[in-house]
């Protein structure tokens, strides 16, 4: 290796040590403030670490708060969500890619092209829409409105072309058919394609504050963005450590999942056609 090439090598590995501190900095100050007192929390100057570690504001959050239902209701809106997200996208993704159709290039232009369409642009209608459906102020409006998205069929048909299709050639003189070949052969093959969509979708899902602010009144239906915002009733008397807690707590599950799933994840979006 050239000096210059060790050089410009040594600065990007320095920029990225950079990038990634300055990443994990708030991170950071949202866990040490989770530990501090109420008075600590905005103290000027800035204290990085508490004097005294507040291990009591883990058990506050859940007793003066419905904890356990916000993340009840997240956990099954998030899975629900993920599983018709990765069902319905990789289903109709095998459609676009595999299938010859009239109109088939021309209908996936247009539904992809709804990823550019801003969701307040339609945000009203969509409203009236399912409240003329009787399931506004339900979980079932959160799910209706999330289970089918355009990005998860962009991601699967990108990967599934890259499938060769002497495979579906192959199945179908064997006498498979369409449902067979996208359940036996499609999926099993798309494993890091179906993890990177999963992970994506879950995250979305799991950190939505819009939607349910929108479509759910009922405090028993509230997501934990939900219930978190409603600690932060007046900027004055609003307990920051005890909010950090909880904020601490809702990010463990996307840490877990992301760790679990990284391999599959990276995997996924280098073979689909979205890597940078």
């Amino acid at each position: 290796m050239t000096p210059g090439r060790r050089v410009a090598r040594i600065a990007m590995y320095l920029a990225l040590v950079v990038f990634a501190i300055g990443l994990l900095t708030p991170f950071a100050w949202m866990v040490m403030s989770s530990l501090k007192t109420a008075n600590e929390v905005f103290s000027v100057p800035v204290q990085w670490f508490p004097e005294t570690i507040v291990w009591q504001n883990y058990i506050d959050i859940w007793t003066q708060s419905d904890m356990l239902t916000w993340i009840r209701n997240t956990l099954f809106l998030a899975v629900v969500v993920t599983f018709l997200q990765v069902l319905t996208g990789s289903f109709a993704a095998y459609g676009f890619a595999k299938m010859r159709f009239r109109g088939r290039d021309v209908l996936f232009l247009l539904y992809v092209g709804t990823i550019a369409v801003p969701w307040q642009s339609y945000m009203i209608p969509q409203f009236i829409l399912l409240s003329n459906f009787k399931v506004s102020n339900t979980l079932w409006a959160i799910i209706l409105l999330q289970a089918f998205g355009a990005f998860g069929v962009f991601l699967m048909k990108q990967f599934y072309e890259t499938i060769p299709e002497e495979l579906s050639e192959a199945a179908r003189l064997d006498g498979l058919s369409e449902y067979g070949i996208w359940r036996r052969i499609m999926l099993p093959l798309s494993i890091p394609a179906l993890a990177s969509l999963t992970l994506l979708t879950f995250v979305t899902t799991w950190n939505d504050y819009l939607g349910p602010l929108i479509y759910l009144r009922n405090p028993d239906l509230w997501t934990i963005q939900l219930g978190l915002k409603s600690f932060v009733s007046n900027l004055f008397d609003t307990n920051y450590a005890l909010l950090f807690a909880g904020l601490t707590i809702s990010v463990i599950p996307i840490a877990i999942i992301f760790l679990l799933g990284q391999k599959y994840f990276v995997e996924g979006i280098a073979t689909s056609g979205l890597k940078g």
